[in-house]
């Protein structure tokens, strides 16, 4: 294939941060930060979001956004919406040219569908790889539809060494299907002018509040912090969503009964924020905070470090490609909360420091994550799969 062909992609999503579209998590964040890059390098880029209150085309640039409207049987529904979704989407793809599909690999949205051109699955974390990871227990139909989703695909994309083993062991994938290649942003989107300017002693996570990302971790965790710098501020962003283990319908409810009286009246939850508005949080804070038991690389935490921020992550599998530890952050598992407690603090005290690291981030995000060399990659992985 000419190594200068414009392609046309089409991505199958639950999710995509839109307007129109409603809420959207990191993986719906991550399949846009490409797409934005495809199209900025000439590609065509159509995206298929399931699951919407109406059928509507939208059309930016060369971008075309397919809602497909949710539609109920009266039974077998999960199988008959995903045929009726695998037939129109087959008919696009004939109408508009489109030479390779790209699907994520949670709850196995392709499973029972049938395409005539390449499938991709990207590694964004399948519920397989995150029960694992949080040894907890499945529901076999999510298992289910994953194995037979992901056994279909012709290639697969992950994200980090860590994510692509973890789910070639999980599924017994051949390691040859399978290429890392890491998320991305657009650096141009994501600028921080005045990097020594933040509102001191502020701490921020930015998340679902839900056990998996560490957030109850974090609730003890500040309660150390807030015994060595009585000035500390916590400010969490995200969803609340219900926790599995205990059934309780509120996570967050769970994080405030962790926190001493003192911790409490210095922690803010603001809820669900708009995607637009995240990046001014995390200029604001001092320090950013990802204590996560289980992600494929975490978006929020580049973009966090993107902005010159010195960030405290989990040390598990993943975040070993994100950060170098005291280099451009730090690493700590999230169960060891006096080191975890002793890095924020230090971190709170030592602005310069603080500073520096961010720098440092930054040049890591630009030379590991940068949106236009990841997109070329990508690029050159469809190329050889449309080619075959």
């Amino acid at each position: 294939m000419e190594s200068n062909k414009k392609l046309h992609i089409g991505f199958i999503t639950m999710e995509y941060p839109h307007p129109s579209t409603g809420n959207s998590g990191g993986l719906g964040t991550s399949i846009k930060h490409l797409v934005l890059a495809l199209s900025k390098e000439g590609h065509n880029v159509s995206v298929f979001v399931m699951g919407q209150n109406k059928d509507e085309i939208i059309k930016e640039n060369n971008i075309k956004l397919y809602k497909i409207k949710h539609r109920t049987f009266i039974a077998l529904n999960w199988l008959l919406y995903r045929r009726y979704v695998n037939k129109r989407i087959n008919t696009i793809c004939i109408e508009e040219g489109i030479e390779l599909l790209e699907a994520p690999d949670w709850t196995g949205i392709t499973a029972f569908m049938k395409f005539k051109l390449p499938l991709v699955i990207r590694f964004h974390g399948s519920d397989t790889y995150f029960c694992h990871l949080e040894k907890r227990p499945q529901k076999w139909k999510n298992r289910f539809l994953e194995q037979k989703a992901i056994k279909a695909a012709d290639a697969y994309i992950a994200p980090t060494d860590f994510a692509g083993e973890q789910t070639k062991r999980l599924f017994r994938l051949k390691e040859n299907r399978i290429k890392t290649i890491h998320y991305g942003i657009t650096l141009d989107d994501f600028k921080n002018d005045n990097p020594s300017v933040f509102e001191p002693n502020t701490i921020l996570y930015i998340g679902t509040v839900i056990r998996k990302k560490g957030v109850l971790e974090l609730a003890s965790i500040f309660n150390l912090v807030i015994d060595s710098n009585p000035n500390a501020k916590l400010i969490l962003v995200g969803a609340d969503s219900a926790d599995i283990q205990t059934g309780n319908a509120s996570t967050y409810s769970l994080f405030k009964a962790k926190l001493s009286s003192k911790a409490l009246n210095h922690t803010t939850y603001l809820g669900k924020v708009p995607y637009s508005n995240v990046k001014d949080y995390i200029k604001s804070a001092h320090v950013c905070v990802f204590p996560s038991f289980a992600e494929t690389l975490g978006m929020v935490t580049i973009e966090s470090m993107a902005l010159q921020k010195a960030v405290v992550n989990t040390n598990i599998g993943w975040a070993k490609s994100l950060i170098d530890d005291g280099k451009n952050g730090y690493l700590v598992h999230p169960s060891q909360h006096q080191l975890y407690a002793y890095r924020i603090i230090e971190l709170l005290n030592d602005i310069p420091k603080c500073i520096e690291i961010g720098k440092a981030a930054r040049l890591k995000v630009d030379k590991e994550f940068n949106m236009t060399f990841q997109a070329r990659k990508n690029i050159e992985f469809y190329k050889k799969l449309i080619s075959k």
